[in-house]
């Protein structure tokens, strides 16, 4: 057999005879303290290579040593580790806890519980929940849905809004989101118990039906009950902090905070300055709106003019005030007042914004079951049971078949028992309670074991024909709120390379209308309609041709006349054009193509 290539942090060190011995040795003097527990080796069987690393940067994971189909973490030990007789360090001294990288783990063979043990298993995970990430790990009874819907849970448990630290008060976060009220959830796993996630809660408990209403929440909306939200169900603040400075400049100038006075270059008026007090800043609990000044700045000339003996010349500054973003308003929540590392006056004003729950809002459950809110209801014309439950929120029943997402309804009867029999129920991977145990908890308090109720409609009071599947989830808003997204523009800015309309929300840009629209326009037979949109609502320009040569003519407005500077023709016609297009021939002159413009007579 020829001999084993040997790489240590990825560099060639030397061969060896027996590669794969020479790995098993290594893991032994590891397991017995004789080498750094950091270290991982591994032997790559197919090419012949032993990789040694003890590089900094790589992921490990703790996993139970077994030997002849035994785990060598006994439950003797494990008692004399709840008693603190032994350490989690001396369980990785004495070889029975090792850490492995992704490079090793390539030859292990892991087994998932004891019971499934046998003698080609070399580890054992400490739990079956291990395999998780962060996020997953939150997500109750994840063995139930399909995998891509646990990944998109993971992404909404990342974008949930709630207590994101408890000093907010004294935090200038550039943009955060806090939740009215959060609430721990009543399923939980054992992660987020572990972790004492319930300090920082990101969601609330609701009331749901599975229920169509009245065609309102086809495919991913869903109805919300507007009571609920009027008792501040899911309700945020949204809290954006502004900065400014004090600048020097070359020269020994600098930027004052102040109240500009009328003959500053760029005065807003009076009104604009009105809130500000003296020093130029404005005061806590002031409402602004959209481009209110928050701190009022003058700055000296963009261009400084040399003043000579003779000149008494009063210095012209300029404005250049802190103000509120062209599509937000609140309410100044804090000023502060520092100085910068360079002994620059520093301010910093939060603006915060009530958030109501509305038409267009984005929730989800932890089961990557995405909503957004298409109806809100009064509670009178709400569904409700012999007791007068009313649902908080009502999701379509095609949402959970169609996205095998089980979880969801094992949740909703699960946090159900937990209501009836006042205990948080355990939803964790693997590991967690059965729908046998929240059957019977439902069962013993009175409930239907299957979680279903007999509704009556709210708005004619008939018994529904059909009993609804009821009980209490977990949900979560999402920082995707349709105020800080509604965007719309008649006429606006236009960028300056291209004469076409600016893009995004916050430079008031406008909406584009790509390939795909255009290629509708084309299929309806709409060509007058596309033309409005791409010339005319876009970059219309009006461009001199030469009829003689077909290059662009110029205007000499001195003169009074049109000429071509390429064959001084006055044969001159104007066409209606798109101005990248303009843009386009200009550019093509620039490396040295003459392009030529041939006019017809439009028939």
């Amino acid at each position: 057999m020829k001999s084993s290539s040997v790489f240590l942090n990825g560099r060639f060190v030397g061969f060896h005879d027996k590669g794969e011995k020479l790995v098993d040795e290594l893991r032994d003097q590891r397991r017995k303290g004789e080498l750094d527990s950091e270290l991982n080796v591994a032997f790559y069987n197919k090419t012949n290579e032993v990789f040694i690393n003890t590089d900094d940067g790589r992921a490990r994971r703790p996993l139970i040593v077994v030997k002849n189909a035994k785990a060598l973490l006994s439950s003797d030990l494990v008692d004399r580790l709840k008693k603190k007789e032994v350490s989690w360090k001396d369980l990785i001294s004495r070889g029975v806890i090792e850490y492995l990288d992704a490079e090793e783990e390539e030859n292990a063979f892991i087994a998932l519980n004891p019971d499934d043990l046998h003698e080609k298993h070399t580890h054992l995970e400490i739990d079956p929940a291990i395999i998780l990430g962060y996020a997953s790990s939150l997500i109750p009874f994840p063995e139930y849905n399909m995998a891509p819907r646990v990944l998109m849970a993971a992404q909404h448990t990342k974008q949930s809004l709630g207590l994101y630290a408890s000093n907010y008060n004294y935090r200038t976060d550039t943009r955060a989101h806090l939740l009215f009220y959060p609430q721990k959830p009543l399923v939980q796993t054992k992660t987020y118990n572990s972790l004492k996630l319930e300090r920082r809660s990101s969601g609330q408990n609701f009331v749901v039906a599975v229920l169509s209403y009245y065609g309102f929440n086809m495919n991913d909306a869903v109805v919300v009950n507007k009571s609920a939200i009027d008792r501040a169900m899911s309700r945020t603040v949204f809290l954006r902090t502004y900065n400014t400075e004090e600048r020097r400049y070359p020269g020994g100038q600098k930027d004052r905070f102040t109240r500009p006075e009328e003959f500053v270059q760029g005065y807003l008026g009076e009104e604009a300055y009105a809130q500000l007090d003296d020093d130029g800043l404005v005061n806590p609990e002031t409402i602004v709106d959209a481009s209110s000044v928050l701190v009022g700045k003058t700055s000296p000339p963009r261009f400084l003019k040399e003043i000579t003996a003779l000149d008494v010349d009063v210095e012209k500054r300029r404005e250049s005030s802190l103000t509120v973003r062209g599509n937000e308003k609140g309410i100044v929540d804090a000023v502060m007042l520092s100085v910068t590392p360079s002994g620059n006056k520093f301010v910093k004003v939060r603006v915060r914004n009530l958030n109501i729950p509305e038409v267009g809002d984005k929730f989800a459950s932890r089961f990557g079951q995405k909503g957004v809110i298409s109806l809100l209801v009064p509670q009178e014309d709400l569904p409700f049971t012999k007791d007068g439950v009313v649902p908080d929120l009502m999701i379509n029943p095609h949402a959970i078949p169609g996205r095998m997402t089980a979880g969801h309804l094992l949740e909703m009867l699960g946090a159900k028992a937990a209501c009836v029999d006042g205990k948080i129920k355990d939803g964790s991977s693997f590991t967690g309670d059965k729908q046998e145990d929240f059957e019977a908890s439902l069962k013993a308090n009175g409930f239907e074991e299957t979680g279903q109720e007999i509704l009556y409609d709210g708005k004619t009071g008939r018994m529904m024909n059909a009993k609804i599947f009821m009980g209490v989830i977990y949900y979560q808003r999402l920082h995707h709120l349709v105020g800080l997204k509604m965007h719309a523009r008649s006429r606006g800015p236009v960028q300056m390379l291209t004469h076409q309309p600016t893009e995004g929300r916050a430079r008031e840009g406008g909406l584009r209308l790509g390939e795909m629209e255009r290629d509708c326009f084309i299929g309806y037979g709409a060509a007058l309609l596309l033309k409005e949109r791409m010339i005319d609502s876009s970059d219309k320009t009006v461009e001199l041709v030469c009829n003689e040569c077909g290059s662009l003519a110029v205007l000499d407005r001195v003169k009074n006349r049109k000429y071509c500077p390429v064959c001084e023709s006055s044969d001159i016609q104007e066409i209606e054009v798109s101005y990248a297009f303009k843009l386009l021939v200009d550019e093509m002159k620039s490396i040295g193509i003459f392009p030529k413009l041939n006019l017809k007579e439009n028939a």
